[in-house]
């Protein structure tokens, strides 16, 4: 069946197969391991859907009409402008309506908040005393965004309450506001435990639950948070789990609490995927800032955010950036909650066109104008660069991402590229030439937007071309020399073109290709040093494997006994010794292991790469 779906200025195909189990069911029983299908129940399907962007579809637009919404919901989309849904919501819809557990797949800005908030929004008991669904979000950035659309979706519904409710807010409006009457939650884990543990939030009456970005709330430790609040939860509920990527242990999540899911996976074209330019600058520490000052001078960018490891970077940053005369915000963990939804306004409407951020702003940061995302630092993760880039390149728009490696870091840009699916582009520091060439360029839009641009013959417009030709009388000057001086006016005092020294360019291109045949020389080196003192053998009991991920991947012992126990049942203690080298380990694991469990082991991914399992003899 396919059925055609767009999302704002997108004609999009949506392939939904299936494979007939009965003459009732148009669909394929699956487990949450991602296996192959098994014949549990009819209803149990698995959607792959490939999303591919194509303006000249003829086929005929289905819209929101046919998946049962109520004429007041119906007239809400129409009126803020949703003529058709998106592949996700598409694919959803239907299970959602039907009140089904479900696990979905798919990247940041694909629709995901509509697509569950839409189905539970419809489904709400009216005049319920007690919370009815609950959204559990990893930051309070996508918990106010979560909430934001779960109010303007139920606009024609003036008896819904949403309420959202994190850390960094007041305690007591919350429990107030709670007390009033909410029919919708939106959260993040610690702080819903918070009001669960003080009895001010009642899930005895809900009826849904959401897991918006599953695999975030991983990285970020929130797992054992959100199993602790699934435990508390009434036993007949609705279970939606959403995620960009599907780990092993977000995959034992949703067998332990999801019943009989609905699978939905959403894959994204090639060409959908490119649309954010991905490129990387190799440099030392020493000279980021100014690297900073002249990428901003020539990668043309409607709004930028620029992303720091750390509060006292941005703060760094930000400043040298407002000496240079650009106009600045800073979003970091020390900035309080009202001034952060400020800032995230202002660059909304483009009050201010740079972002300088922590990680704080990589999760519901959604501004559509965000044309460029600099890596001022490399990230820690892989799933942490993906949501920084996915910044940009939102609502069908291209994008640009930037990443600041120093030599030593180069070898965790291989990660990213595997994260993205896309090769990370070299790039040099841009030169003098390329930056005046840059303000020669877009000096030349701005008055020639001036020049032609209809805007309406003000009065100052009127004085301004009285005073042209006044002084151009006096002075007996021809037009063109009168538009160059007035150019001159409008450039000001700053100098138009650069003429500083750039020789450090080169020194620093120099310094790189000695780092690299150093590295060269010694790395390998190194890693047989480290093998030979610890090469003593496993215990009697054990034996010893090898898994192809290593210091390279960021991997920690703690990373691989979470991830090996997980997926094979064993105790961590269980697991014997972990040797870690630059791009692979050893780990010694109990004798006798059962051969299928051998095999998922081989599957297992570990920091977004496979483990690839052996024995070592």
């Amino acid at each position: 069946m396919t059925q055609s779906a767009s999302h704002g200025d997108f004609a999009c195909s949506v392939d939904l197969s299936a494979t007939d189990l009965n003459t009732d069911a148009t669909s394929t029983a699956s487990d949450n391991s991602g296996g192959e299908a098994a014949n549990t129940s009819p209803e149990v399907f698995t959607t792959v859907i490939e999303s591919a962007c194509d303006t000249n579809n003829d086929n005929e637009a289905s819209g929101f009409a046919g998946f049962g919404f109520s004429e007041a919901l119906l007239k809400t989309l129409s009126d803020k402008g949703y003529k058709e849904p998106s592949p996700i919501q598409a694919a959803t819809f239907p299970e959602l309506m039907l009140g089904r557990d479900l696990v979905g797949q798919a990247q940041t800005g694909t629709g995901k908040t509509a697509a569950f908030a839409l189905p539970l929004l419809e489904r709400l008991e009216k005049g319920a005393s007690k919370p009815q669904a609950l959204v559990l979000a990893p930051t309070r950035e996508l918990a106010m965004q979560v909430a934001d659309s779960f109010k303007a979706y139920s606009a024609g519904h003036p008896h819904l309450n949403v309420l959202a409710i994190y850390g960094g807010s007041d305690f007591r409006s919350q429990i107030h506001a709670l007390k009033r009457g909410v029919d919708v939650v939106v959260g993040t884990p610690g702080r819903v435990m918070d009001h669960m543990r003080q009895g001010t939030l009642d899930t005895s009456g809900l009826r849904s639950l959401v897991l918006d970005e599953a695999d975030e709330m991983l990285r970020m430790g929130f797992i054992d948070d959100v199993e602790w609040i699934l435990d508390q939860l009434p036993e007949e509920r609705q279970v939606v789990l959403f995620s960009a990527t599907m780990p092993s242990e977000i995959r034992r999540l949703s067998k332990r609490y999801l019943r009989e899911p609905a699978e939905i996976t959403i894959k994204t074209k090639e060409k959908e995927a490119r649309r954010i330019r991905q490129r990387c600058i190799t440099l030392q520490n020493s000279h980021k800032l100014e690297a900073l000052n002249r990428v901003l001078e020539a990668v043309t960018g409607e709004g930028v955010i620029i992303f720091a490891r750390t509060k006292a970077i941005t703060l760094n940053v930000s400043e040298s950036l407002e000496a240079a005369g650009h106009d600045v915000a800073v979003l970091n963990g020390d900035v309080p909650q009202n001034q952060r939804e400020r800032t995230v306004e202002r660059l909304r409407k483009g009050t201010v066109n740079i972002l300088v951020a922590t990680d704080v702003a990589a999760r519901g940061l959604d501004v559509d104008r965000i044309g460029l995302v600099i890596n001022y630092d490399m990230p820690f993760d892989s799933e942490a660069y993906v949501h920084r880039i996915g910044r940009t390149g939102r609502a069908g728009r291209s994008g640009e991402a930037v990443l600041f490696v120093t030599p030593r870091e180069r070898r965790f840009v291989n990660n990213l590229e595997r994260a993205t699916g896309q090769a990370i582009e070299p790039m040099a520091i841009p030169s003098n030439a390329e930056i005046n060439q840059s303000r020669l360029d877009k000096l030349r839009q701005r008055l020639a937007e001036a020049a032609t641009g209809e805007k309406q013959q003000t009065d100052e417009a009127v004085l301004l071309q009285e005073l042209l030709q006044r002084v151009g009388q006096e002075h007996d000057l021809d037009p063109s020399k009168l538009a160059l001086a007035a150019l001159t006016l409008a450039v000001g005092d700053r100098p138009l073109l650069v003429q500083g020294d750039e020789s450090w360019l080169q020194n620093a291109g120099r310094q790189n290709q000695r780092f690299e045949r150093r590295e060269g020389r010694f790395g390998d080196r190194g890693d047989r040093r480290r093998i030979e003192r610890n090469a003593r053998p496993p215990e009697d009991n054990m034996e010893r494997f090898r898994v192809e991920v290593g210091h390279r991947d960021r991997v920690k012992p703690g990373n691989l006994v979470g991830a090996i126990a997980n997926e094979s049942g064993l105790q961590g203690r269980s697991i014997g010794r972990i040797q870690i080298f630059e791009s692979h380990s050893f780990v010694d694991l109990p004798k006798g292991m059962p051969q299928d469990v051998f095999n998922s082991l081989k599957r297992l991914k570990v920091m977004n790469r496979e483990l690839q399992i052996s024995p070592t003899s």
